[in-house]
C-alpha cells in the first residue's frame, strides 16, 4: 500500500479496519447504525520523538502491525480516495497479536 503522507514524530498513520456488517444474530446493519472500529493497520510511522538529551526514540509499532486506539485520540483524512487516521503514538494503547 502506498501513500504520500509521512507522519511526523512519534505519529502513526493508521487506516482503519471495517467494520461487521451482520451482528451475532444474523442481523444486517445499515452504514449509518454501524460504530467505527477501533482497530487498524498501520500504514506508515514517523521517525520518533525526542528525549531530553535530543536522541530519537523510534515508534513502537511497526508497518503492517493491527492495532487498537483510543476513540477521540486521531485525525481523520481522506487521501486518495481512502481514509485513514493519524494518532500519536500514546493513542495507541495495543498491538493485536495472533
Amino acid at each position: 500500500m502506498s501513500t504520500s503522507l509521512k507522519p511526523l514524530g512519534d505519529r502513526v498513520l493508521v487506516e482503519r479496519l471495517e467494520s461487521e456488517e451482520v451482528t451475532a444474530a444474523g442481523i444486517v446493519l445499515p452504514e449509518t447504525a454501524k460504530e467505527k472500529p477501533q482497530k487498524g493497520t498501520v500504514v506508515a510511522v514517523g521517525p520518533g520523538r525526542r528525549g531530553p538529551d535530543g536522541e530519537r526514540i523510534p515508534v513502537s509499532v511497526d508497518v503492517g502491525d493491527t492495532v487498537v486506539f483510543a476513540r477521540y485520540g486521531a485525525t481523520e483524512l481522506k487521501e486518495g480516495g481512502r481514509e485513514y487516521l493519524i494518532l500519536k503514538e500514546d493513542d495507541i494503547v495495543a498491538i493485536v497479536t495472533s
